[in-house]
């Protein structure tokens, strides 16, 4: 399983529920077994930085390359990208069943 979390922070604050809004369509893609959407809390006093978080699980490096090539998350970066600031992405492989 491959775990694939991105997170974004907004270059304006108030377009967060705007990024939010578009990074939830990514769940129309088919090929994640768990897919969420998140605003972070910022209740960590040390790091404030990031605004949204994507959490995904794909069951194989296929899936979350057949995620990728999706026209709806191209869609989908068409319509965050400019909002956006910055972008940090992981993909780590679980070993848990």
């Amino acid at each position: 399983m491959i775990r694939h979390i991105v997170f974004f922070s907004a270059r304006n604050k108030d377009d967060v529920g705007l990024i939010v809004k578009g990074l939830k369509r990514l769940g129309e893609i088919p090929h994640s077994t768990i897919f969420e959407v998140m605003q972070n809390t910022k209740t960590d006093p040390i790091s404030g930085e990031i605004d949204v978080v994507v959490y995904g699980e794909f069951k194989d490096a296929e899936a979350l390359a057949a995620y990728k090539a999706h026209p709806i998350y191209e869609q989908t970066t068409a319509v965050v990208r400019p909002l956006r600031e910055l972008r940090i992405s992981a993909d780590v492989v679980s070993t848990l069943s």
